[in-house]
């Protein structure tokens, strides 16, 4: 379990593997100045939260894992889209710590595969 620092707030812990595709796309967008809405579901206090990323707020990624497991680009690329919509980038991290390796994406949503 990795841990996501945004602003001065506390952490978000958030498996490694999500937390690799949320660090592509928020360093591929904030390096185009773009800002954008991240939604986390089910995080340490089983509750929902949205923020919004923008490049003048500090943002530091942690991972427990020395090596960040490899991306799927087809995954990346609908992650990258989801994060351009009114949406924004929306993370359900109950069912990520469930079965990392069972999740996909459906409009612009994590969601566990059946």
């Amino acid at each position: 379990m990795g841990r996501l620092y945004y602003a001065h707030a506390d952490a978000i812990t958030v498996p490694d593997h999500t937390l690799a595709y949320v660090r592509a796309v928020t360093t591929t967008k904030l390096r185009r100045s773009e800002s954008f809405p991240i939604s986390l579901h089910g995080g340490d206090a089983d509750g929902s939260s949205t923020m919004w990323v923008h490049c003048s707020i500090p943002l530091r990624f942690e991972f427990d894992a020395a090596v960040v497991p490899a991306l799927d680009r087809r995954r990346l690329e609908e992650l990258a889209h989801a994060a351009s919509s009114t949406a924004g980038l929306v993370i359900d991290l109950t069912e990520s710590r469930q079965a990392p390796a069972d999740i996909a994406i459906a409009r612009g949503h994590l969601e566990r595969v059946a």
